[in-house]
């Protein structure tokens, strides 16, 4: 098979391009230029893309001997994900910029342009199990990205090789490190990669500017605080909130208007939620007769819980939660997983989740 090997520079690109390699593939390793600022992402551990990291994967690709390209796609990225993430912020909600990536970047413009110039597949470091076309939770549930690959439909995972899944991410360096990669020991990404100092309040700030409004308690209907502008916030927030409330109980994020420029808290009795409704959902596989019983997953670092999928208007989904659950912000996507037990690391698909109900 001839496979188009997603090199970003990092060790768990540089392993899955070495063993699409080993199982026989004819590969060519591609590093994705995302930033029109590449000298200035990478500080330790954060951001990517920079031009450190675009030659970690160069020399990879010479250690095993395979062509590499550098493909521009800065003005993509900046449009698909960047500008998309600055959007959703404005309008109160709370993007999930590496699934829109992969969405949008790694198995829309990358598989796209792969497959128009002959390749069959693009292979990438993701932590997730794939095969027949079944994607699944990796064998590492601490670095399973299954949960950012939700979106993708079938056809995308038809050109999709995920070679880590099977293996836990100590075993991913081991490997590095038997086959002698300077990027064995690197660290991995952490945080939004276009937001290298971590700041993400501060990117927005000088992206919107300050739009100061009101923090409302919704236990006592009273105004409690100002805020410079609600993409501060998201919906499930603790800490960080700024007010002082007399009764000294905690209070989260119950709901964000950016018209109104109100961002609303309360207790935790009035944050928890047992409904919610997404967006048109897209599916892995064929669509699934409707309502079912599925796991979803509401974050990305959350667990999964039981819940009935029950058709909405406008073509989304109804969920209804086995467990209450708190922080679930609209602009997330709701990943549902198999119910059953043994099949529960299935993936069956997402949707973006509007509001709780």
């Amino acid at each position: 098979m001839r496979v188009l090997a997603a090199m970003s520079g990092g060790v768990d690109s540089a392993v899955a391009a070495a063993l699409a390699v080993d199982a026989g593939h004819d590969v060519t390793g591609v590093h994705l230029a995302l930033s029109p600022d590449r000298q200035t992402l990478r500080s330790g551990a954060r951001g990517c893309c920079s031009v450190e990291d675009a030659h970690d994967a160069r020399r990879v690709a010479d250690e095993l001997g395979i062509p590499f390209y550098v493909w521009d796609l800065a003005d993509r990225f900046t449009e698909d994900v960047v500008d998309d993430f600055v959007a959703e912020y404005a309008a109160g909600r709370t993007p999930n910029p590496c699934l829109r990536c992969n969405e949008r970047i790694k198995f829309a413009a990358v598989l796209d342009r792969a497959r128009a110039l002959g390749f069959d597949a693009v292979v990438t470091g993701h932590h997730a199990r794939l095969a027949d076309g079944v994607l699944r939770r990796s064998v590492d549930l601490a670095k399973d990205q299954s949960y950012v690959l939700g979106v993708l439909t079938a056809d995308q995972l038809a050109g999709a090789v995920f070679p880590l899944g099977g293996m836990t991410k100590e075993r991913v360096r081991e490997i590095a490190a038997e086959r002698g990669f300077a990027v064995a020991a690197k660290p991995d990404s952490h945080d939004i990669c276009f937001i290298p100092d971590g700041d993400t309040r501060g990117f927005l700030t000088r992206r919107l500017g300050e739009r100061p409004g009101p923090v409302v308690d919704a236990a006592t209907g009273t105004t409690v605080g100002q805020h410079a502008g609600t993409y501060g916030f998201t919906v499930g927030q603790r800490r960080g909130l700024g007010v002082a409330v007399g009764d000294a109980r905690p209070r989260y994020v119950l709901g964000i208007e950016p018209v109104s420029r109100t961002v609303t808290i309360g207790t935790a009795e009035q944050a928890g939620v047992t409904g919610v409704r997404t967006g048109p959902p897209t599916w892995t596989a064929q669509a699934p007769r409707l309502p079912l019983t599925a796991g979803v997953q509401l974050r990305a670092h959350g667990a999964s819980v039981p819940c009935a999928v029950h058709p909405d208007d406008g073509g989304g989904l109804r969920l209804v939660l086995a467990e209450q659950q708190r922080g679930v912000a609209p602009g997330q996507s709701a990943v549902l997983y198999h119910p059953d037990p043994v099949e529960g690391d299935r993936v069956l698909g997402q949707g973006t989740i509007t509001h709780a109900a």
